[in-house]
């Protein structure tokens, strides 16, 4: 299968039905691409409707929208359904694909759908985020369902899949409606390309920063605290302030200024700003009462979801010259956004979290060596994580400010400083922010998937917004550039990528316990005491494991722990000042003195910085 076939005006056409129509437009080819997995895997999710409508003929279906990984429908039944009833599902698919059944597009008007399906009242809830009058239904065999398309043309097309799992999901994504039912699947064109996938589920399944976060009692959630806000617990933070103490050498290696804002701020500074217009359904806000018995007043304050606001108003409280520019902020600042219960997802998605947040301030004529300079402390993090990385230039979104010139000049000004230094990447139509178009990094962990992190967004609007100038050589007033960048984007989704990135076995650097020590009797627990101080002072976090437990045992435990090194110290290191050291991942036993251990441990540190 080489062609999915022709597309035309939002509609895919096989080429015998697009040469009787005299249809004339572009041939979508059956590969990866992600145009043509996007038309596969929403025909799919529309295959596997219609076998959950064949075997539970009271479904009723919400959406089925194609997501990054695959695809998903939401529907309502009777039956409760669990893992085992997939199988079931996907043999029934297979059945309609073998039939070969065309998929037809029809137009239809909205109270024609109002009547068509109005005992349903998961397809009336869809009509509700719908404006459009003329809408559209995809029809294959006896099923049909409101779609905007487009769909291959016949399902012999639909062969390699899979269905992956049975979730519960709140309509709407809202924890105060109903919970329904929802499936997850996965399709290719390739069956090669399935098998590769599948394997790399499995992997990802061992690897799940979840699963590890628990096992190795970095961080956990509770109900009594509120979802999406995680607890950090002691070994978790640990490996947070170590990656946070790294982070920070490197920025003031890089002439950035620490700074930090209020977590809360008057609505106001919001309104100015723009996020109260184009950001508020993801923010919380709150009422304050500032006045007195004499003086009430109450004022609205919204929590901050970013941490720019803060930053001009600390640029506005001194005189900037030009010869301070280009002036670097940086803060680790805690946000918070509204998150819909059904999005939370470990430390991948939560409702607080901080930021690895710089602000840069600079000239016009400075933007493209900033982005540069960004650019080069970009790669640096990445390679010291053994991380490859893609770029996109994301341009103007339908919802901003600032006019199409400013939208036009400025994207520019960041293409043209990549293509000058010989970078590649990708455009995301309309993937800007509000306020000015960015460059978004994505990393590739290492089974392969990509994931969105870093982020540098080139911003004229809110130095306008908010009046900000500095002194030019002639004394005059000019508004600066700022550009807001995050590297890892936050500490918590970051901590959870690198997480199942290194399965747990994180560098030396930032492992939460770098090193167990395990003393074969009581009579050396002294000597380890010692070499724990010594590891300490190379800040280098290490546990003692002296439990009345077998030698073999506390070393299977400490391997189990995911650490770099084990020591295990006897008789004989006591006596002649050495370590028995395993290096877990190397696979290697070997004795060395304790002063070359040390040594070794301080030049690995060394070795690790950004």
């Amino acid at each position: 299968m080489d062609y999915i076939g022709i597309k035309y005006d939002g509609c895919i056409y096989d080429t015998q039905t697009a040469e009787a129509l005299n249809i004339k437009g572009e041939q979508i080819k059956a590969d990866s691409s992600q145009e043509a997995l996007e038309i596969l895997r929403h025909s799919t999710a529309h295959l596997m409707a219609q076998a959950i409508k064949d075997i539970y003929p009271e479904a009723k279906f919400f959406v089925g929208p194609v997501v990054q990984d695959g695809f998903y429908y939401d529907f309502k039944i009777d039956t409760p359904l669990n893992d085992d009833d997939l199988k079931i599902i996907e043999k029934k698919m297979k059945e309609f694909a073998k039939a070969k059944l065309p998929i037809e597009r029809y137009e239809i008007s909205r109270d024609e759908v109002k009547e068509k399906f109005a005992n349903d009242e998961l397809k009336q809830a869809v009509l509700k985020n719908i404006t459009d009058e003329k809408l559209t239904i995809y029809k294959q065999g006896d099923f049909e369902d409101l779609c905007r398309g487009p769909h291959l043309p016949n399902t012999r097309m639909i062969q390699h899949f899979k269905l992956l799992r049975v979730a519960g999901a709140y309509l709407g994504g809202d924890s105060n409606n109903e919970m329904i039912t929802r499936i997850y699947g996965i399709s290719f064109f390739d069956k090669q390309e399935l098998k590769d996938h599948l394997t790399m589920l499995e992997e990802a399944k061992k690897r799940d920063h979840r699963r590890l976060g628990t096992d190795m009692k970095l961080w956990m959630f509770s109900d009594d605290v509120g979802a999406g806000l995680p607890l950090w617990l002691p070994a978790g933070a640990r490996l947070r302030a170590k990656l946070e103490q790294l982070l920070y050498k490197a920025h003031r290696i890089r002439g950035y200024q620490p700074v930090r804002g209020p977590e809360i701020l008057k609505a106001q500074a919001w309104v100015t700003s723009g996020h109260y217009a184009n950001y508020k359904e993801n923010m919380y806000f709150t009422q304050i009462d500032e006045g007195d018995e004499n003086n009430p007043k109450i004022s609205e304050y919204g929590i901050k979801p970013m941490n720019c606001v803060g930053h001009i108003e600390i640029f506005k409280n001194d005189l900037v010259s030009y010869k301070d520019l280009p002036l670097k902020f940086f803060e680790y600042g805690v946000v918070h956004r509204h998150e819909l219960s059904g999005a939370l997802h470990g430390l991948f998605r939560v409702r607080e979290f901080t930021q690895d947040d710089a602000h840069i301030f600079c000239t016009q004529g400075q933007v493209k060596e900033v982005i540069i300079e960004v650019l080069e402390f970009v790669e640096s993090l990445m390679n010291h994580f053994d991380f490859k990385y893609e770029m996109e230039v994301s341009t103007k979104p339908a919802k901003a400010i600032g006019d199409d010139q400013f939208w036009e000049n400025t994207t520019k000004g960041i293409m043209d400083a990549l293509d000058e230094n010989g970078y590649s990447y990708g455009i995301d139509e309309g993937g800007g922010a509000f306020y000015g178009p960015k460059i978004d990094i994505k990393i590739l962990d290492a089974i392969g998937r990509k994931w969105q992190c870093g982020t540098i967004q080139v911003d004229m609007n809110l130095p306008s917004r908010f009046g900000i100038t500095y002194t030019t050589k002639d004394d005059t007033k000019e508004q600066p550039v700022m550009i807001h960048r995050a590297i890892l984007g936050s500490f918590e989704r970051f901590i959870g990528i690198l997480t199942e990135h290194y399965a747990g076995e994180f560098p030396l650097s930032i492992a939460p316990t770098g090193v167990v020590i395990v003393p074969i009797a009581q009579t050396h627990l002294e000597y380890a005491k010692q070499l724990q101080k010594d590891l300490q002072n190379l800040e280098i976090d290490s546990e003692i494991s002296s439990k009345n437990e077998s030698l073999n045992k506390r070393i299977r435990t400490a391997e189990k722990q995911r650490v770099p090194m084990i020591v295990v110290v006897g008789d004989e290191e006591v006596a002649n000042n050495n370590v028995a050291l395993r290096d877990r991942r190397k696979r290697e036993r070997s004795v060395v003195g304790k002063e070359q251990f040390l040594q070794q441990l301080q030049d690995k540190i060394t070795k690790e910085r950004i």
